[in-house]
């Protein structure tokens, strides 16, 4: 039987990576159909998505959307190809907040003693984020602008290695998705500042929200799947009904929320406008970081 793809943008390990795990393995139980997870890292999740946009329109290859998706349509000049024109949306997967986490060296306990002692030591502060363009980047980009300190960008090939680097003091910060952060958290490896969501985490409740000190502050992440253009709209209803199953599985909805990730069962449709309305919100954001590449 003919494996179906899912191309993920970024390394294994991460919250992408995740995601599209669980739910294959969930879709590959009801359908008997493999789904296969590739991993396809590298240019800001650009070089997955041309390969996705230039397969098949069969089915048989879907792509993990994420923000970064709707943000390189304002953060790159020039692309060679539209995404939100190129795809079709196929179904939501989930909302995840980003957790700003620091290396507990770093001697500071709260969002505005990071504030202070960023100021009194400019430019010291390492950055990490999964690639330039990805959620992770623009939210400590947002947070930047939003208090005016400065803080050095460290782009990694995804959020795997960069959370090595952030664990092992190579970097001093983080804005990462809570599902592959939390666990570092928990075990005191890390240390939470805020979240990025405007309001608490459940799985997370007694570190505050960035926006309580930072007023205005918002940039989640938010996961789910596309295909190329093109794909039989039967194809398209049939995944997303058999993916919005999967998400109403109270074991698959517990395996989420334990990662601190929110369920976003949604039709197509609902999907599409959301990648749009995403597109039009992050579009400001990214001339606000200064954040452009050609």
């Amino acid at each position: 039987m003919r494996a179906v793809r899912v191309v993920v943008p970024f390394p294994a390990g991460g919250t992408a990576d995740i995601l599209a795990r669980i739910l294959g393995q969930r879709l590959h139980e009801r359908l008997g159909q493999p789904f296969v997870v590739e991993n396809k890292p590298g240019g800001a999740s650009n070089i997955a998505t041309r390969e996705v946009i230039n397969s098949k329109a069969d089915g048989y290859t879907l792509l993990i959307a994420t923000p970064t998706s709707a943000i390189n349509a304002a953060l790159y000049k020039r692309l060679p190809f539209n995404y939100i024109h190129d795809t079709v949306p196929v179904a939501g997967i989930a909302l995840v907040p980003n957790v700003m986490a620091i290396h507990p060296d770093v001697p500071v306990k709260t969002i505005e003693e990071f504030i202070a002692y960023a100021r009194g030591n400019p430019g010291k502060i390492n950055m990490a984020s999964s690639g330039h363009g990805t959620s992770i980047h623009l939210a400590g980009e947002l947070f930047k602008a939003m208090t005016g300190i400065a803080m050095v960008h460290v782009p990694y090939k995804g959020s795997t290695p960069a959370l090595t680097d952030l664990i092992g003091g190579q970097v001093q910060v983080m804005f990462d998705n809570l599902p592959t952060s939390i666990a570092h958290i928990r075990a005191g490896h890390l240390r939470a500042l805020g979240v990025t969501t405007a309001s608490r985490s459940p799985q997370l409740f007694d570190v505050p929200a960035i926006g309580e000190f930072v007023p205005g502050f918002e940039a989640a992440s938010w996961f789910g799947l596309s295909a190329p253009k093109g794909t039989p709209a039967k194809i398209v209803e049939m995944l997303n009904a058999e993916i919005n199953l999967a998400l109403a599985d109270p074991k698959i909805k517990a395996r989420l929320e334990a990662l601190g990730a929110m369920i976003f069962a949604v039709s197509p449709s609902e999907f599409g406008n959301f990648i749009q309305a995403e597109t039009d919100k992050w579009r400001p954001l990214v001339t606000i970081s200064g954040a452009t590449l050609d």
